[in-house]
Order: C-alpha cells, then sequence, then structure tokens
C-alpha cells in the first residue's frame, strides 16, 4: 500500500511564472491519473489558499467526494496568507473549522520570517489544545530554524502527531545549516515529531536536478536520526512537475535514498496509514 502524504488540488494554477494549462494543471483528475498510474492508493490533500484559490478548501473537499476513498483533505489553518494571521480567535476559528469539515488533520503554513513563537503562546495553546482534543494530525510547512518551537509544541501535546514539510527544507536555501542541522536533528529526541521526504525540488538549488546528489547528506542525518518509522513520503504534486515527473518522486525513496526495501514499506504508507486510523475517526 502506497500513500501520499502531500498532494496539492487547486482550480487554477497558482504560481508564476504562467504554464500553458493553468485551468487544468492542478486538478484531481490529473492527481488521479498518476496515482493510478503508479500505484498510490490514496493521497492527503494540503490546502493552500493561495494565488486566485480563496475556496481551495471546499473544492479539495468536494473532490474528496467524488473520489471516495483516494483523498484526505487537510484544510490549510492560520496559515501565512490568510487575512487573520496571527490574529486573537484561532481556537473559535478551529472550533468554526471542525464544524463545517469533517478533517482528520489540518496544514499549517508559517512564515518564513516567523520564530514559531506562537505555537506555544496563549492564542496557540489554546488551538493546538483543541486540536489535540480532537485527536488531530498537524501538518506544519517549517524551516529548521522554527524547529525548537515546533518540539516544544510537540512535547506538550504528545500524542499529537506533526509532520514537518519537505524535510525541513535542508538545502542550499538553509541558513547557517550546521546550527540548522542541529535544530532538526534534536527534534528527533521528541517521538511524535515526523519528516516528510517530499519537496526535494523545494529545498535543492537552482542547478540541482534529479535524484539531487547534493542532497543525500540531508536524506541520510533525518534517516539516521529520525529513524524510518518516522518518515513518510509525499510527491508535492503538481508542484513537483516543475522539477520531476510524480513517478521520479517515488524513485526518490525506493531508488535514491538507501532506506532498505523493509523499511520502505513504512515510509511509502504504513507509517501515514497507521496516523490516519489511530487520529481522529
Amino acid at each position: 500500500m502506497i500513500l501520499d502524504s502531500h498532494t496539492h488540488v487547486w482550480e487554477r494554477w497558482p504560481y508564476e511564472p504562467p504554464v500553458p494549462d493553468p485551468e487544468s494543471r492542478a486538478r484531481a483528475g490529473q492527481l488521479l491519473y498518476e496515482m493510478d498510474r503508479t500505484g498510490v492508493e490514496k493521497s492527503v490533500i494540503i490546502c493552500a489558499r493561495i494565488g486566485d484559490n480563496d475556496g481551495n478548501v471546499d473544492h479539495a473537499f468536494s473532490e474528496a467526494e467524488r473520489h471516495p476513498g483516494r483523498f484526505v483533505v487537510f484544510p490549510d489553518l492560520e496559515c501565512r496568507w490568510s487575512h487573520d494571521y496571527r490574529t486573537p480567535g484561532a481556537a473559535g476559528r478551529l472550533e468554526t473549522a471542525l464544524a463545517r469539515w469533517d478533517m482528520a488533520g489540518f496544514t499549517h503554513y508559517l512564515d518564513d520570517a516567523d520564530d514559531g513563537g506562537w505555537l506555544n503562546d496563549a492564542e496557540g495553546r489554546a488551538f493546538f489544545a483543541l486540536a489535540d482534543q480532537h485527536r488531530l494530525i498537524v501538518s506544519i510547512s517549517a524551516f529548521p530554524h522554527q524547529v525548537p518551537a515546533i518540539a516544544e509544541l510537540a512535547r506538550r501535546h504528545p500524542q499529537m502527531p506533526i509532520l514537518i514539510h519537505h524535510r525541513v527544507f535542508l538545502g542550499p536555501r538553509t541558513d547557517h545549516i550546521a546550527g540548522a542541522l542541529r535544530h532538526v536533528l534534536a527534534a528527533a529526541e521528541v517521538p511524535n515529531i515526523f519528516v516528510k521526504l517530499s519537496g526535494m525540488g523545494n529545498a535543492a538549488g537552482p542547478d540541482d536536478e534529479f535524484p539531487y546528489p547534493g542532497l543525500v547528506w540531508a536524506g541520510q542525518a533525518l534517516l539516521r536520526e529520525f529513524g524510518p518509522a518516522r518518515l513518510v513520503w509525499g510527491s508535492d504534486y503538481p508542484v513537483s512537475r516543475r522539477h520531476m515527473t510524480y513517478a521520479q518522486t517515488v524513485s526518490m525513496v525506493t531508488r535514491h535514498s538507501g532506506i532498505s526495501a523493509l523499511d520502505q514499506t513504512l515510509v511509502m504508507g504504513a507509517t501515514l496509514a497507521r496516523l490516519l486510523e489511530t487520529r481522529r475517526a
């Protein structure tokens, strides 16, 4: 069983530069085609109301209803591009979201310049206490300097799984790489923190190409410290199309990661399936 922990579905392609097929490139049908031809049973849709996609969450849930059993939708809540980012009342907004959508988890995008302090202040504490109470999975976009705050949050809620996107962006985009790596690897001591092996093209330098030999060190460090049971594969489709094919995102784990065939079953789906089964019904 292969599960994809990180995909997107948009009504309109949200990024620059323009593409020739902006109305179809990010549609659910394209994703399902790639999943079917690669043997992927189910994917998590990470919502992101960016570009001209203010209704992305409702759109994702409608696609999940149209294709039962193929998608799990994680709404984006309190994210950096939302008008209510870091405004009071986050827990109340989560209550509203829970009443509106049947969700097993949600995604939260931190602003790059954010130090992560909100995760552990009064507003963040109320928000995540409610998330834990409702047995939600947290999928979070963060850079290494924000990981200590995430580790503090994870220690406060040891039963709440936290999945950090895109290998925590370890790579050329990371400032002060030695210190950044220490932040990330220290978080491996907290057992409910997981890392997504996704978004390689986002972490790589502009001249790097598949299979990204310049990032092998980061993958090896994550595997060594977190272990295969706390790494989950994600394609980052359709954003990944800017860097590689969907099948190549799979082969980043199955052929180019150094992860054993036995452990690949964990990374490619078993761990994510367990998290989805054991959190919110």
